[in-house]
């Protein structure tokens, strides 16, 4: 009984961690996607026309 103690807790993280590759995957695009490109585009837009600091400050 021994292997089986052994193999429990790979066996565990790599169910976790085909479960989190899935939700990931799922979460890729739809409309949540469009969403968060609009979130990205506004924040690039605002740092893109934000005045640059002098050197020295």
């Amino acid at each position: 009984m021994d292997y089986v103690s052994a193999l429990v807790p790979p066996v565990v993280m790599a169910a976790f961690f085909i479960g989190v590759v899935r939700v990931i995957v799922k979460t890729q695009g739809g409309a949540a996607k469009t969403k968060e490109d609009a979130a990205v585009d506004a924040a690039l837009a605002r740092t893109d026309g934000a005045p640059e600091s002098p050197a020295g400050a």
